[in-house]
C-alpha cells in the first residue's frame, strides 16, 4: 500500500515529539496492512475512516481515505493502492478542522 500523507497530518507530524512520531508511523503501518481497521464515517465526512490509538494515555485520531472496495478487488499488485491520510489529532475539534479541509480541497 503506498502512503499519501496531506499536508495537515504532515505539519502535525512534524511538530510532534519523536516518541509521537514513531507512535503515528507505527499506527499507519497498522493501518496500511488493514484499511478497514478505522470507523467508517457518514454525512459530511462519508468516505473517510477515522482509527483511534492511545499514546500516553491520551486519545489520538487518524482520518485517511482507503482505495475503492472494486479498486482493490480488482488490482492483484497491492503496492499500487494509495491509502491518503488526511489528519492525525486529538479529538479536540479534530472532526471541525477535518471538514473545514476537505470543503477547501
Amino acid at each position: 500500500m503506498q502512503r499519501n500523507f496531506k499536508p495537515l497530518f504532515k505539519r502535525y507530524v512534524k511538530k510532534a515529539h519523536k516518541p509521537l512520531q514513531l507512535a503515528i508511523e507505527d499506527e499507519v503501518d497498522e493501518v496500511c496492512k488493514n484499511p478497514k481497521i478505522g470507523e467508517s464515517k457518514v454525512g459530511d465526512l462519508a468516505g473517510i475512516r477515522v482509527y483511534k490509538f492511545v499514546f500516553n494515555r491520551q486519545e489520538y485520531l487518524i482520518a485517511y481515505r482507503p482505495p475503492p472496495d472494486d479498486q482493490v478487488e480488482q488490482t492483484t499488485m497491492i503496492e499500487f493502492l494509495v491509502i491518503d491520510f488526511y489528519q492525525v489529532g486529538t479529538h479536540e475539534n479534530f472532526y471541525d478542522e477535518l471538514k473545514r479541509y476537505l470543503k477547501e480541497e
